[in-house]
């Protein structure tokens, strides 16, 4: 199974939170297991601040997201004109944890697998992550199950 989802979104810090529930919703559709869920959406919403933060002035971003029945890529681009890949590349050989900058891509990166940031000049940049995913069928039962078929109610 493979399942797509792209989110064109205005530049708002309120749009954070919505896209953090979309995304924890469709993997709970999934049955991803809880603590997966978390760690992708903690991912995702420091990835989503971070283009809110630190993006030029542009109308909207996009995150991109690809699911399937082991594995949950994310994408977040935006539209600005990109960043200094020799000034990233240093804060993150510096490894600073009380910087005031970097620290959300640090939280990614312990979080997740495979981060990847891609600075693309007059296009905008691209934090890219991903991460395995694990399964935990529901204790509820079926999605659909009536509950007056079931063993307690007789």
């Amino acid at each position: 199974m493979k399942v797509s989802l792209v989110l064109c979104l205005p530049r708002d810090a309120e749009t954070v939170r919505v896209t953090r529930e979309v995304l924890d919703a469709s993997l709970a559709a999934l049955e991803v297991a809880r603590d997966i869920r978390d760690d992708i959406t903690l991912a995702l919403g420091e990835a989503c601040a971070n283009v809110i933060q630190h993006a030029d002035p542009s109308d909207e971003y996009e995150v991109r997201v690809q699911l399937t029945n082991s594995r949950c890529a994310v994408e977040v681009v935006d539209t600005g004109r990109g960043f200094d890949s020799a000034l990233l590349n240093r804060v993150q050989a510096d490894q600073v944890a009380t910087a005031e900058h970097g620290r959300g891509l640090q939280i990614i990166g312990a979080l997740a697998e495979n981060l990847r940031i891609e600075s693309r000049p007059l296009q905008g940049a691209m934090i890219r992550f991903d991460k395995r995913l694990r399964t935990e069928p529901s204790l509820a039962g079926p999605p659909h199950a009536d509950v007056a078929d079931s063993p307690s109610a007789r």
